[in-house]
């Protein structure tokens, strides 16, 4: 069975990162993998994508709408941007963080509040929220709020930490290593305190 994973964030966030990552660590684990990248129109404050598919054999990194077994978003707008994606019983990995886009910068629109949580419950039946800014700030360096919601995608798709870890290891300066482990492993214990539904790989 193939399964297919949707990252969606803002230039700056550590997308492209958090895609090493964790195909690196899915072809360590015997899968085939395959994986692609949208960049938006500029590399900081853009929208930026990255799909994965993986499983025994995958022909293909693209996911169409409704195929998504997990949505990895890095920010919220960019979730509800992205939502359709997501499978009917996919699960939704959410950061609680915001980066206005220009429109609401310079046009006068209005990010959207609370009743974007309202709207993402009502289109998933599976929900982690977790504040991985935050969590990568207390654990040493926002930055590596990437790795927090990694963490979350390991647990969710009960993946083995361990060569997430081994991997993180392999491709993250040493300087920033720590802060890099810490961070995978409390976006893993957050999921499972949350407990998301497993999507078996």
């Amino acid at each position: 069975m193939t399964r297919s994973i949707l990252i969606a964030g803002v230039g700056g966030q550590g997308i492209i990162l958090a895609g090493k990552v964790i195909s690196n660590a899915l072809l360590k684990s015997g899968y085939d993998v395959k994986m692609s990248e949208l960049h938006g129109m500029s590399q900081r404050g853009g929208s930026v994508t990255s799909q994965i598919r993986f499983g025994k054999k995958t022909h293909t990194p693209l996911i169409e709408k409704g195929d998504a077994d997990i949505l990895l978003a890095f920010e919220k707008l960019e979730a509800l941007r992205y939502i359709d994606y997501l499978s009917q019983d996919g699960t939704l990995i959410l950061n609680d963080f915001e980066i206005p886009p220009m429109s609401t910068i310079v046009g006068g629109q209005t990010y959207p509040g609370e009743e974007m949580f309202d709207e993402l419950n009502d289109k998933v039946e599976s929900l982690v929220v977790l504040d991985a800014a935050e969590i990568a700030k207390e654990n040493g360096n926002i930055r590596a709020q990437n790795i927090v919601l990694v963490g979350a995608l390991v647990k969710a798709l009960d993946l083995d930490k361990d060569i997430f870890e081994e991997t993180i290891r392999e491709v993250v300066p040493e300087r920033f290593l720590e802060v890099n482990l810490k961070s995978l492993n409390s976006g893993w214990s957050i999921a499972k305190a949350n407990e998301p539904k497993l999507v078996k790989a």
